[in-house]
């Protein structure tokens, strides 16, 4: 009996990349909604978009390294002005 060889997809460096920039800046987006002296509440949609785009990512290989790259990407545009602001 022969053993099958599985083909494996491969991506291309190009391709990574432009998935990982578009990981961190997904994950810097935030809405912020305040009323502009005593309450802010931030939310954190780029990272819940992000999370689903890993999730039904077609190449499984480097799950860890995109999860990473959201949540650094998510502190950084925590404290950065990036993302839109609602005041009510």
């Amino acid at each position: 009996m022969a053993k099958k060889k599985q083909k494996q997809a491969k991506q291309s460096d190009s391709a990574y990349f432009l998935k990982i920039l578009l990981f961190m800046v997904l994950g810097s987006l935030w809405i912020k909604a305040t009323d502009g002296q005593s309450w802010q509440l931030p939310i954190p949609v780029g990272l819940l978009i992000g999370l689903v785009l890993v999730s039904h990512d077609h190449f499984k290989i480097d799950r860890k390294i995109e999860y990473a790259v959201l949540l650094v990407s998510m502190l950084v545009g925590f404290w950065l002005p990036i993302g839109i602001y609602i005041s009510v």
